[in-house]
């Protein structure tokens, strides 16, 4: 795995922050319940990929899928804290 720009921000000699989930290995036929975590800044590593995560934004969970092209990034830069502000143009009669 090469380092990626997301790594870069934490210094060297931390280390890269990974936080201990519970991942319990898929039963056939049973439904897996996706992970509801609040730490926006654990690093998403290889074997997250296919699980699901429910990541806190501040206000509510939003729902993620992890793939191939997000091990190396961070979980809090798939769940948008803020709003996109658009101006509401009025029709005038």
């Amino acid at each position: 795995m090469f380092s990626t720009r997301a790594l870069c921000n934490r210094s060297v000699w931390k280390g890269p922050n990974i936080v201990p989930f519970p991942i319990l290995p898929k039963k056939t036929g049973e439904r897996v319940l996706p992970i509801r975590t609040q730490a926006r800044s654990a690093t998403i590593l290889p074997n997250f990929v296919g699980l699901k995560f429910q990541i806190h934004n501040g206000k509510n969970y939003i729902d993620l899928t992890i793939t191939e092209d997000m091990v190396g990034h961070k979980l809090g830069e798939f769940a948008p804290t803020r709003k996109q502000f658009t101006y509401k143009q009025t029709k005038n009669k």
